[in-house]
């Protein structure tokens, strides 16, 4: 068995495991960028965790829709997930401190299957319960490193800017898959996008968070020059919304 990644457009991903768990990153399910996003929701029926990296509307997504109809427990970091509950909805019984974590802490689920680690980001968070309400507050934003047992080790960079502790990251981690943002804009483009993949120095890495709206310029093309710039030996590859890959086992040591 292999672990299998979806991409669905934007930042939402689904990781399969190999032993047949679903996870899902950040589930906008139905974003612009994704045609078939209204067939794939309503196809949801085995989630086992949602992972959420800040509380922006264009991430938090479909979470409370799919965590009610599924049971799936809510990961994220402690003001995002009492945010979700008391102001979204999201069930509070799926959303306890087992799933709970915040920065620099790991997490062990699903009987060890997977681990995860809640690392900084350089963005905002908050939560609308409806398009034009205040927006309440949702703690600090993070990426999340996400080990998977006998698995690849993945990295989802959340919406962030360049920084230096990046270089951190390989410290502690041997990342396989670098799920980066490089639409520019909101988040960091091509350029400095790049320049944070030679600082983690992944397996493969594969863009994400550009052409869902039209401010969100950076594309994959530009993305691969910035990459040859810097002579970053990671393998770029670029999905469709939609695609489902195969990943690699762990980087050997």
């Amino acid at each position: 068995m292999e672990t299998r990644l979806t991409w669905y457009g934007h930042a939402a991903f689904k990781i399969k495991t190999a032993t047949g768990k679903i996870l899902l990153i950040d589930p906008w399910i139905e974003n612009p960028a994704f045609t078939g996003g209204k067939n794939e929701l309503a196809s949801l029926d085995q989630v086992d965790l949602i992972f959420l990296t800040h509380g922006h509307s264009d991430h938090v997504g479909n979470t409370v829709e799919i965590g009610k109809r599924t049971g799936a427990k809510l990961v994220s970091n402690f003001d995002l997930n009492a945010a979700m509950v008391s102001t979204l909805g999201y069930p509070e019984g799926q959303a306890g401190n087992e799933t709970t974590g915040h920065l620099g802490g790991e997490l062990s689920l699903l009987d060890g299957e997977v681990q995860v680690q809640f690392v900084p980001a350089w963005h905002g968070s908050s939560i609308q319960k409806e398009e034009n309400a205040t927006p309440i507050h949702a703690g600090t934003p993070t990426g999340l490193i996400i080990s998977l047992r006998d698995g690849p080790t993945i990295y989802h960079t959340g919406d962030t800017d360049l920084f230096s502790d990046m270089a951190l990251v390989k410290r502690f981690h041997k990342i396989d898959a670098m799920l980066v943002c490089i639409g520019d804009h909101f988040t960091m483009g091509p350029a400095r996008a790049a320049e944070a993949v030679k600082l983690v120095a992944p397996k493969t890495v594969i863009p994400m968070h550009y052409g869902t709206f039209p401010v969100l310029t950076g594309t994959p093309e530009v993305f691969e020059r910035e990459l040859k710039k810097r002579k970053v030996k990671a393998r770029l590859r670029v999905m469709h919304a939609g695609e489902t890959i195969a990943l690699d086992s762990k980087v050997k040591n």
